[in-house]
């Protein structure tokens, strides 16, 4: 009987699986974020006005340029005439005045403040073009890949695209670059110049967990939402673009957070870093070599699906010395049936140096002599 390996689960959901959801939305996606595991997607890198979701981008390289030391909350950029005309969304600030960075960040988040955002745009990069030319540089630093910026507002623009996808990736690194700047994302109300405007985050007034993100409609776009919802240790990022109604984007998007967390299981397998089983090796000074992930072994799956998921390890046999420590060793396969879902890297814990040629002539002797298998038994 072969030895046992034990065996750990990572799954990434494919579209043979994601796809029992529906929606009305033109784009989509809904992410587990602890497990890195997409639940539903719908168009994820279809090209689309992202309108005010866009400006989470612009919020992003302003959290960027306070980390890095470069301005501070307290500092103060001037309304300059082309801001305070600009249409739309106003966060309402009064031209040649001064407004602190802090207040702007507010205004763009909580209010969608078109005038905030060329405030912060100019202050930051002396105008909107170049502001913006800077945005398309982070893009490419960060991986985003479908994204193109013309504006600091996401005012419509034929040129000026993401994909849902890429909203996704914009705010993971939102969430893991600046945990302490985040939380402004959740707030529910900012009043500026004695004007008190509330969070157009329909999910923020709801007793789901909301702590951000960000609404957007144009005409070009339809009405979108990028969203987080936490619920104890369960983190859940949607975004939608591409309904018809503010009202039809508050219920949809409630309704796809509630699937995901009802209707879905998060469960974690194991920490990064940490041994999981064993290997037979041959021609080796030792006959068994560990392996790992680097990464949390952690699988979201529709709780209807847990009984069909199967999985094995594949790896060349017989596995020869000598093996390198943190060497590509093998894979664990995630199956459903006979389809394999995902593939995932094992590395050896340990390095395994080859025998020398008088021990190896001793086991190829043994093995010929007693037929003893290639593969360890117990």
């Amino acid at each position: 009987m072969m030895k046992k390996i034990l065996v750990i689960l990572f799954l990434i959901l494919k579209n043979s699986h994601i796809q029992a959801i529906e929606t009305p939305a033109k784009q989509g996606i809904l992410y587990d974020y602890e497990t890195k595991s997409i639940l539903f997607e719908k168009n994820a890198d279809e090209l689309m006005s992202p309108s005010s979701m866009s400006k989470i981008m612009t919020i992003y390289y302003i959290f960027r340029k306070i980390k890095d030391g470069e301005i501070s909350i307290d500092d103060e950029f001037e309304v300059s005439k082309k801001a305070w005309k600009k249409g739309g969304s106003k966060m309402f600030v009064n031209v040649k005045s001064k407004v602190r960075v802090e207040d702007l960040i507010r205004g763009i988040i909580v209010q969608s403040g078109n005038d905030a955002c060329i405030v912060i745009a100019e202050g930051i990069s002396g105008s909107e073009e170049i502001f913006a030319d800077e945005l398309n540089d982070l893009a490419n630093e960060i991986g985003l890949e479908n994204s193109n910026f013309t504006n600091s507002t996401g005012w419509p623009d034929k040129d000026h695209l993401m994909t849902v996808n890429d909203l996704l990736k914009l705010t993971i690194r939102t969430i893991e670059d600046f945990p302490d700047l985040y939380k402004y994302y959740s707030e529910k109300e900012f009043t500026y110049n004695n004007i008190k405007q509330l969070n157009r985050n329909p999910l923020l007034f709801k007793t789901i967990g909301s702590d951000g993100l960000k609404t957007g409609h144009t005409s070009l776009g339809g009405f979108g939402l990028v969203a987080s919802v936490k619920n104890k240790n369960r983190r859940l990022i949607l975004v939608l673009n591409g309904l018809k109604s503010s009202a039809q984007r508050s219920k949809e998007s409630e309704r796809l957070m509630r699937i995901g967390f009802n209707q879905y299981k998060s469960i974690r397998v194991a920490d990064s870093e940490k041994e999981l089983g064993q290997i037979p090796i041959w021609s080796g000074k030792k006959k068994q070599v560990s392996f790992y992930t680097k990464d949390q072994i952690s699988i979201t799956v529709p709780k209807s699906l847990i009984k069909k998921i199967n999985f094995k390890i594949r790896y060349q046999s017989p596995l020869i010395a000598p093996i390198k420590e943190d060497q590509y060793i093998a894979d664990f396969l995630i199956k459903k049936n006979d389809e394999t879902i995902k593939s995932y890297k094992l590395y050896a814990k340990n390095e395994i140096r080859k025998l020398n040629f008088f021990s190896k002539m001793i086991l190829n002797f043994k093995f010929l002599l007693f037929g003893e298998s290639l593969i360890t038994k117990q």
